[in-house]
């Protein structure tokens, strides 16, 4: 009962914290210039997804379970990604794709680039070149992560000066020293929070018994995306849509981004080589939804008729479909 109130009061913190991260973000992202898309794919994202970093350290420093972090990092990718078929449920007459900008392609694909990069590890890790332990494709996930921060900042700032004149100022009231101070204490209380909810969904799903994948595919990675939820459903209601879109798939690079840094952390080996074969399932999977967003960025639909757009129900039957399979081979 106790686990179970304290799992609740961190998600009360994660919730008032992240409506307050949305909009000072968005803030944030009126003040500089530096638009929607980058605010919530690098400083948003960057927040939401600290969970996962500090999960994936402590998995396999402390506890030597690496299945729980790439699960964890692999899951919540997963997650992040049927959370766009929620934003679309927010839009009630248009596809959530089609209000957002087309510039999240980019982020997109450079995630479907990294999760192919990992999916090639996780089955070829063991005759990969090292160095010392740590796999060489670390090197490759760290660049072309790096790679996709500074291409997506020339996109934006180049779609900036190319525009049809400056938005209209909805934040004049709030000055930006005001939003960056008020953005960074909300952030801290996030961080907080969610440095501890792992160890609460950790603690919750002992009791159930299924096997390190599933658990960190599933439970540890809805704990550890609460962030994410939270920012999604805010930045929607805010009618920043591409504040929503760029978090989630800027989240998802940072999430394997992660991986890097758990495999510098991994003292037994290789990371990827020693995690069982049901985390590449979950890693397809995500290239799979990955893949429909860009169609759908890409084809724009210009209505829908069911309260879910064609490319949202993609998303959802790929994310049942990957879950079903994850809990058979477990």
């Amino acid at each position: 009962m106790i686990v179970w109130l304290q799992f609740l009061a961190l998600s009360a913190v994660i919730l008032v914290a992240g409506t307050n991260i949305s909009k000072y973000g968005d803030v944030i992202a009126e003040k500089s210039g530096l638009g929607r898309t980058w605010i919530g794919a690098i400083l948003i994202a960057s927040v939401t997804s600290l969970p996962e970093l500090i999960t994936g350290v402590s998995s396999v420093t402390l506890f030597n379970v690496p299945n729980i972090a790439v699960g964890d990092v692999l899951g919540s990718c997963l997650f992040n990604l049927l959370l766009i078929a929620l934003l679309d449920t927010l839009s009630p007459r248009v596809p959530a794709v089609t209000r957002s900008a087309p510039g999240h392609s980019l982020v997109a694909a450079f995630g479907a680039l990294l999760l192919g990069i990992v999916s090639f590890s996780i089955v070829a890790g063991p005759h990969l070149p090292k160095l010392g332990w740590i796999d060489s494709s670390t090197l490759v996930v760290l660049g072309v992560y790096l790679l996709a921060t500074r291409l997506s900042f020339t996109y934006e700032r180049r779609e900036a000066k190319v525009g049809m004149g400056a938005a209209e100022a909805i934040y004049g009231q709030i000055s930006a020293r005001r939003a960056y101070v008020l953005y960074a204490v909300n952030a801290l209380f996030i961080i907080a929070a969610a440095t501890y909810l792992p160890y609460i969904g950790a603690e919750i799903a002992d009791m159930t018994g299924l096997g390190t994948a599933f658990v960190g595919s599933l439970f540890i990675a809805l704990t550890t995306s609460l962030p994410e939820i939270v920012v999604t459903v805010s930045s929607a209601r805010l009618g920043a849509i591409d504040l929503a879109f760029g978090n989630l798939l800027g989240s998802n690079l940072f999430n394997l981004a992660i991986l890097a840094v758990d495999d510098v952390f991994y003292r037994q080996g290789e990371l990827l080589a020693n995690v069982t074969m049901s985390q590449l399932t979950v890693a397809l999977a995500a290239i799979a939804m990955t893949a429909v967003v860009i169609i759908g960025l890409a084809y724009r639909p210009l209505s829908k008729r069911l309260p879910l757009s064609w490319d949202a129900i993609g998303l959802v039957v790929i994310y049942a479909v990957a879950i079903i399979m994850l809990a058979a081979m477990n």
